[in-house]
């Protein structure tokens, strides 16, 4: 695996709706570039041993960075596979759809749901929103969100970000009733 660079950001929401959040809403994003390891070779019809090869190791890499970065336990999760032009968007979803990466997460934040994502072909630069869901109950809607990423230089056409975000609470003000009351 080669990584170009890696790149950890918070972001803490002090006011929302014209109200103060107290304690400021935090999440957490840590985005790797790094090669896309089928880049150059073409259609490659057996991606499990790229996938075995990479994904286990930047479970391992960016998890606990993310938890650190968040500095609270974390109760929304998300992850994220951009793949620059000249690759496949089933390579980045072979990277991060597994519980090879997304394992090394869930133990991390102590989860047990599955990690909502983003996955898309897009060239340097690209915004894209990185989807979170609860770590233990996909249906509280509190902690439906995303977070806008984006890496000026990346990805280059050859390489794929990977992110990990995370969120110590739900949407700042948030007031939808339960799932349960539309039942």
């Amino acid at each position: 695996m080669n990584i170009r660079k890696i790149i950890t950001f918070t972001e803490d929401i002090h006011t929302e709706g014209g109200r103060p959040v107290d304690p400021p809403a935090r999440t957490a994003v840590v985005l790797a570039v790094i090669e896309n390891p089928w880049a150059g070779q073409g259609y490659v019809a057996d991606l499990l041993p790229g996938i075995d090869e990479v994904a286990p190791k930047l479970g391992e890499l960016l998890a606990p960075r993310v938890v650190e970065a968040l500095g609270a336990p974390v109760e929304a999760y998300g992850k994220a596979a951009i793949v620059g032009l000249d690759g496949e968007v089933e390579h980045g979803s072979g990277l991060i759809h597994t519980l090879k990466f997304g394992d090394h997460f869930r133990r991390a934040a102590q989860a047990t749901t599955l990690l909502p994502a983003v996955e898309k072909r897009a060239a340097a630069g690209t915004v894209f929103d990185i989807p979170l869901k609860h770590i233990t109950d996909a249906t509280v809607r509190s902690h439906h969100q995303s977070i806008e990423a984006r890496v000026p230089d990346g990805p280059r056409a050859d390489e794929i970000v990977i992110g990990l975000a995370a969120a110590a609470q739900g949407r700042p003000q948030a007031r939808l009733a339960p799932l349960s009351t539309e039942r």
